[in-house]
């Protein structure tokens, strides 16, 4: 790449960057992967067993001590409500990553920054590569789960990869602008794993909207993982097919933030250098 080329802004431009650098950006991917488990005895492994673990404590908790259900009468309820918490927390963990690593992805990667001619529009995809590969995993034991305590699976489960990429998408965004601001604001670092967190109870997760009072409908409504929440459990428990014009609407959302976040990056990567 040309060194003293003007960054390009245009929505074209991101696609370009995209395509261009895709093999780069998928060895970054693997290497992120393989670095966080390497030295373990399990390796890949963990990635299998800690989504099972945090399934059986939450579970646990949720309809053991709170004695949770998801509106289903008798014994199925806890098997149905495992696979429904399973569903929402696959969707909250890919977007909970790109929220807590994107900020310190510059920071943590200064030499690409000041002695390296480096696309740098690159790194904030690493998370996101990195929180869809771990998805697809949970994802996995999520459908063996069900197939085990519902005896099937629906075929509306191959339509998962067209829920999540809006969702996708605007992650991509996000972590590109949330990699600019933790240059020069590092505080976003600290608040965005409070955020995270107040995404995980203002999700239906743990819970149907249903149970709320109407109230807070509009609040649990305005939450960028409600709607894609809803939409997995529908392709994957429901064996319906999703809402269409619904995800259509949260795509077109999705590229404007995506573009916003792009352009933002390549304004003020210029300064990078400088504040680090």
């Amino acid at each position: 790449m040309n060194p003293h080329a003007l960054n390009s802004i245009a929505p074209r431009a991101m696609m370009v960057h995209l395509w261009r650098y895709r093999e780069l950006i998928g060895r970054m991917i693997k290497r992120d992967v393989m670095g966080r488990y390497k030295g373990s005895l399990l390796g890949l492994a963990w990635s299998f067993v800690t989504p099972i673990i945090m399934l059986i404590i939450y579970t646990f908790v949720f309809t053991v001590v709170f004695n949770a259900r998801w509106g289903v009468d008798g014994e199925d309820s806890k098997s149905v409500f495992a696979l429904q918490l399973f569903a929402g927390l696959i969707v909250h963990g890919i977007f909970a990553e790109v929220l807590t690593r994107a900020p310190g992805l510059i920071l943590a990667n200064t030499n690409y920054v000041k002695k390296v001619v480096f696309p740098l529009d690159v790194l904030p995809l690493i998370p996101l590569g990195s929180a869809l590969f771990h998805a697809a995993i949970s994802t996995l034991v999520l459908l063996l789960a069900q197939l085990i305590v519902l005896g099937s699976l629906p075929w509306t489960f191959l339509l998962l990869p067209f829920v999540l990429f809006p969702l996708l998408v605007l992650a991509m965004g996000v972590s590109w602008l949330l990699a600019s601001l933790g240059v020069f604001l590092r505080d976003i670092g600290q608040t965005m794993g409070l955020l995270a967190t107040m995404l995980l109870f203002l999700s239906p997760i743990f819970y149907p909207i249903s149970a709320l009072p109407e109230s807070f409908h509009g609040l649990i409504h305005a939450n960028p993982l409600t709607f894609i929440i809803e939409q997995v459990r529908v392709v994957l428990l429901e064996g319906a097919l999703p809402n269409t014009a619904g995800l259509l609407k949260y795509l077109v959302i999705s590229l404007g933030v995506a573009w916003v976040g792009f352009a933002w990056f390549q304004k003020t990567r210029k300064g990078f250098a400088d504040v680090l």
